[in-house]
C-alpha cells in the first residue's frame, strides 16, 4: 500500500491518542493531508495534534467518519469498534498502523529500530545524532523528546528514523535500509505463543533489512540472527563495535569506543546504566554506517538527556527524588534498578504489572528481578483490557517477591498508594515508579502528600497536574 500523492486525501485515526498512532497522524498532518481521529480521552498528544488543525473526537462513534476518509487502526482496536466496523461496511480504505508506517518507511532511506527493550531510547539517540549532524531527519518514535517537542518530527532530509514495534508481529512488514535489533525476548505472550515465534519474527525483519545492526550481548540475537554489524559491551569476538574501559556513575557513563579493533575515542553519556551505553553503542554503529565522523557522534550523544518515562526525574520533595520509568518486563526492571543502585541511595521501587498475560507468563522472572531495590511496593495489575486470572494476581506476585526480598509491601488500590508511600519514604530516597500502565499518574499525588508530611512547600505543581 502507498500513500496518495494528493494532499486532499483524508485519514482518520481510531485511537489517535496512542503514542504510535499520534506520531503517524502528526507526520501526515505536517505533510498536508487532512487528518482526524478519535480516542476515549484527550491527552497531551491529542492536544498537540489539535494545534496542527487535526480534528479530534472524544469517544468512538460511526458518525466520526466524516467525508469517507481512509481509516487507520492498530491491533488494540477490535473489529467491533464502531468506527472500524462502519469503515468496513462502507468499503472505505482501511490501514493497519504498521501498513501506514511501511508506506512511509519502505520507499525511502530509513533506519528501523526494533527490539524487546531499548528501542525507544535507541531510536531517539539516532534521531538526535542525525539532527545534530545537520541531516534534518523525519522521526517516528514511541516516546516523547523535548528536542523535537513530542514523538514525531517531519524533516526535509532523506532519512526516516522509526521505532519498530514487535508486539503484534507487524515488524515483518518493514524493509529498512538499516535495521537495528537491540535484543530479543518474549514480552508479548498475548500475541506470541513462545519465544521461538518471537525469534522467527525478528529473523524475518533482519532478513528484510539491507544492513542489520544488532547487539551480540543478547544470546538470542547472537545465536539465531544473521548480523551484518554487531556491537557489544561484553567483548563479543564478532562485534565490530565495542565499549571498553567502562566507568558507570550515578547519572553518567564513560567508555572507550572501538571500531573493528581501532580506538575511535571516548564516549560520555548523561544517561545512566549499562543498558543506555548499549543503546548508545547501537547509535554509534548506525552513525558510522552512514559515514558520520566519531567526534560528531560523540558530541551529540554527550548532549542526549533521555526520553520521557525512561528514568525521568519528576522532581524532588523532602530529599526524595521521584523517578518515572516505563520498565514493565523483568529484564527492563532489573536494568533500571541496576542504574538506580549506582546513585548509592536507598531505592524504593513501586511496580504496577502490565497485562495479565505478561505477568502470568513471566511470573517467576518478575519474582526475582527486584534485587537492587531496598523496598518493593506492588500495586494491582493494569490489565489493558485483558481478563484477569489467578496466575496474574499482583498480591500473589508480592508474596513471591517476598520469598527473595526482605522488604515488600502490597497496596490493594492506587488511591491508597500516596498515603502508604509517605509512611515508607525518607530523605535521600530514590522513589522509582515502574510500569507501562497508569501508575505514573500517582507520582504527583505522592509528591504532594509527602510534601505535606515533611512540611515542605512545593515550588511548582508536580508534573501530571
Amino acid at each position: 500500500m502507498e500513500l496518495s500523492n494528493s494532499s486532499l486525501s483524508a485519514y482518520h485515526f481510531v485511537g489517535i491518542g496512542g503514542v504510535g498512532m499520534s506520531a503517524l497522524a502528526y507526520i501526515l498532518a505536517k505533510k498536508g493531508f487532512r487528518v482526524s481521529g478519535s480516542d476515549i480521552v484527550a491527552n497531551n498528544r491529542t492536544r498537540r495534534l489539535e494545534a496542527l488543525g487535526v480534528r479530534v473526537i472524544q469517544g468512538h462513534t460511526a458518525e466520526g467518519l466524516i467525508g469517507n476518509p481512509q481509516v487507520v487502526y492498530s491491533s488494540a482496536i477490535r473489529p467491533t469498534n464502531p468506527e472500524l466496523a462502519a469503515a468496513l461496511n462502507k468499503g472505505l480504505k482501511v490501514w493497519h498502523r504498521a501498513d501506514l508506517l511501511a508506506a512511509l518507511l519502505n520507499h525511502r532511506p530509513s533506519i528501523g529500530v526494533a527490539g524487546t527493550h531499548g528501542k525507544t531510547t535507541t531510536s531517539s539517540m539516532i534521531g538526535y545524532m542525525l539532527l545534530a549532524a545537520g541531516w534534518d531527519p523525519t522521526l517516528i518514535i514511541g516516546g516523547e523528546m523535548e528536542a523535537w517537542d513530542g514523538n514525531a518530527r517531519l524533516g526535509q532530509g532523506e532519512y526516516l528514523v522509526a521505532e519498530v514495534d514487535e508486539s503484534d508481529g507487524s515488524l515483518v512488514r518493514l524493509y529498512p535500509k538499516i535495521g537495528v535489533i537491540t535484543n530479543v525476548e518474549l514480552d508479548h505472550p498475548d500475541h506470541y505463543a513462545n519465544l521461538e515465534q518471537v525469534i522467527r519474527a525478528f529473523q524475518q525483519y533482519g532478513q528484510q533489512s539491507q544492513t542489520l545492526v544488532a547487539c551480540l550481548d543478547c544470546p538470542n540475537v547472537a545465536t539465531h540472527l544473521k548480523v551484518d554489524v554487531g556491537y557489544s559491551l561484553a567483548g563479543h569476538p564478532q562485534a565490530q563495535y565495542q565499549a571498553r574501559q567502562i566507568v558507570y556513575k550515578g547519572n553518567s557513563t564513560a567508555a572507550e569506543i572501538w571500531e573493528r579493533g581501532s580506538l575511535l575515542g571516548q564516549l560520555r553519556l548523561q544517561v545512566p546504566g549499562s543498558h543506555n551505553l548499549s543503546n548508545a553503542l547501537a547509535a554509534v554503529a548506525v552513525g558510522r554506517q552512514l559515514g558520520l565522523e566519531f567526534p560528531v557522534i560523540a558530541s551529540a550523544l554527550a548532549e542526549f538527556r533521555g526520553v520521557q518515562r525512561r528514568f525521568e526525574a519528576k522532581g524532588e520533595v523532602g530529599g526524595v527524588t521521584f523517578i518515572d520509568d516505563y520498565a514493565h518486563h523483568p529484564s527492563e526492571i532489573r536494568a533500571t534498578l541496576q542504574a538506580a543502585r549506582l546513585q548509592q541511595r536507598r531505592v524504593v521501587a513501586v511496580f504496577q504489572p502490565h497485562r495479565h498475560s505478561r505477568l502470568a507468563a513471566l511470573f517467576q522472572d518478575f519474582a526475582c528481578c527486584f534485587e537492587n531495590a531496598d523496598v518493593v511496593v506492588i500495586v494491582p495489575t493494569y490489565g489493558a483490557g485483558e481478563p484477569a486470572s489467578e496466575h496474574s494476581d499482583s498480591l500473589r506476585l508480592a508474596v513471591a517477591v517476598a520469598e527473595h526480598h526482605p522488604q515488600v509491601r502490597y497496596v490493594s488500590s492506587l488511591a491508597q498508594l500516596p498515603q502508604v508511600l509517605t509512611s515508607i519514604l525518607q530523605a535521600g530516597d530514590l522513589a522509582i515508579f515502574l510500569g507501562a500502565g497508569d501508575l505514573n499518574q500517582q507520582i504527583a499525588a505522592t509528591m504532594r502528600a509527602y510534601a505535606a508530611q515533611v512540611g515542605e512547600q512545593l515550588q511548582t505543581p508536580p508534573e501530571g497536574e
